[in-house]
């Protein structure tokens, strides 16, 4: 982070700046520095040799989190980021992949995750009120082999795993955001997803010090706050998942609120061209359908200058420099139109995970690809299709069912905002199809409703729903995506409930 935060010292010195915009107010670059500074005394107390080592914060989104970005890129060291509702288990987990030299939070947290009786050190307030627990000697950062950022994730385990990034993959994940998107320096940019995920604070925190522009925040999801925060600052660009930005084009009600925005990214879970249209024609900007994953940050989009079908319909294509190929079963390359296993290889692939204290390289093919777990579907014109992941199936009697296919089906019905297929199990045929829906009136919708639509569209009978359930709003992670596993709770919760069908 030394890179970034030194451009950013550089740009201060010059003149200071508004670098974020939270629920408390405006703090200036220079502000934000000195408050850095503080944080980085404490992480190298008396005894420790001047560098901040690898440090877990607590990244909410507020100023804190720019600051303590500050202070381990001025001490050389490797921030590591968390989400407050991060449960003890995960944390401690996380623990022991990481093997951190200091912890910052707020003392709550602290308090919570047991820190105290996992590091034994010096204890600071820092950050007006919060906690810096540090522990003095010999910092060894080089056992992360030049990652500077190391985000968790749940993947499909259930148990974090420490994505390691270095400054280069940043940079050039950002900057190539940056050029997509014709942003210029000073520009300002929103975060309104948490920042704790490798993804959202790459580009975020990170593409903010790279602009030195304003870092717009909103502390917790609230959409008529964050809409309203957006436009006064004059935000240029935002990254959000499908979710926000359908509540977001509800809440605008048609009235082009962020037309000075030059374009919002979605990704991370499904979407539906109609809605997505819908949502861009309210809020009056650009909406770009992209796909990426925090080991390999944002390596498909769009531009804002695309027809909608490319925009809306597809997901993107590579980052120049970012390699993305689609296999056939039998290793060979699908061609344009065939749907396969989808391998990338580019600048932004993580160097691997945290385990035991260091980093565990990636496994990756021959040639220097690594397998994302998705389904990849090339076109002739560049732009590529994710047609879900491998393992989102339900096998009903013995019959693969591709969740991904039913629920494009599904989005494609005017009245449906969201919706999530989930199995649930069945004593006889092993699972069966249920339904979670959102709708756009908030009304009521059922079974022969859902199945009318989906005869009408053609998808094949064997692939119907066999349980609609319409919900508020569909289970969502810490970061805001969609949860699969808390959808499949849900789905069989309720199946519990409702008798067989007819």
């Amino acid at each position: 982070m030394q890179q970034v935060v030194r451009e950013f010292q550089q740009r201060a010195e010059q003149a200071d700046f508004i670098a974020v915009i939270d629920d408390a107010g405006s703090h200036t670059a220079r502000e934000l520095l000195h408050r850095a500074a503080t944080l980085a005394e404490a992480m190298s107390p008396g005894g420790a040799d001047g560098v901040g080592g690898t440090v877990i914060v607590q990244a909410d989104n507020s100023w804190r989190t720019v600051a303590a970005s500050l202070a381990v890129g001025m001490s050389g060291g490797v921030l590591a980021v968390v989400n407050r509702h991060t449960t003890p288990a995960e944390f401690a987990a996380a623990w022991e992949d990481i093997r951190p030299d200091a912890v910052v939070a707020e003392p709550s947290a602290m308090n919570e995750w047991a820190v105290p009786e996992l590091l034994q050190g010096r204890a600071d307030t820092v950050l007006d009120g919060w906690t810096c627990l540090s522990t003095p000697g010999q910092r060894d950062v080089s056992r992360w082999s030049g990652g500077v950022l190391i985000g968790l994730t749940s993947g499909s385990t259930g148990r974090p795993k420490g994505v390691v990034q270095s400054e280069e993959a940043l940079r050039y994940a950002g900057t190539s955001t940056i050029g997509i998107n014709g942003l210029a320096a000073g520009d300002a940019v929103g975060a309104i997803v948490p920042l704790s995920s490798t993804a959202a604070y790459c580009f975020g925190v990170y593409l903010a010090l790279l602009l030195g522009g304003p870092l717009v925040l909103t502390g917790k999801w609230d959409r008529a706050v964050a809409l309203q925060r957006m436009a006064d600052a004059g935000v240029r660009w935002t990254m959000c998942v499908p979710t926000m930005a359908l509540q977001m084009g509800a809440e605008a009600a048609g009235s082009g609120i962020l037309a000075g925005v030059r374009a919002i990214t979605v990704g991370g879970g499904p979407m539906d061209r109609g809605a997505l249209a819908r949502a861009e024609q309210s809020l009056g900007t650009k909406i770009l359908r992209v796909f990426g994953m925090s080991e390999c940050l944002g390596h498909t989009s769009p531009s804002p200058d695309d027809p909608e079908e490319i925009r809306l319909g597809r997901d993107g294509r590579p980052f120049p420099g970012t390699n993305l190929r689609a296999l056939a079963p039998d290793g060979t390359g699908a061609g344009p139109g065939v749907s396969g296993r989808a391998q990338v290889r580019g600048p932004s692939l993580f160097l691997g995970y945290a385990r035991d204290g260091k980093v565990e390289p990636p496994a990756l093919t021959a040639d220097g690809y690594f397998p994302t777990g998705d389904l990849l579907m090339t076109h002739a014109d560049g732009t590529i299709s994710i047609m879900g992941r491998e393992k989102d199936i339900i096998i009903r009697g013995g019959r693969n069912i591709d969740i991904t296919e039913i629920e494009r089906a599904v989005a494609s019905y005017p009245r449906v905002a969201r919706a999530c297929v989930a199995a649930v199990p069945d004593e006889v045929l092993g699972e069966r199809i249920a339904l979670l829906v959102v709708t756009e009136d908030g009304g009521s919708i059922d079974l022969a409703e859902v199945t009318g639509h989906l005869d009408g569209v053609g998808l094949s009978k064997a692939k119907w729903p066999e349980f609609v359930f319409g919900i508020e709003e569909l289970p969502q992670t810490k970061v805001g995506k969609l949860d699969r596993y808390g959808a499949r709770e849900l789905a069989h919760r309720l199946r519990v409930r409702t008798p067989d069908p007819a």
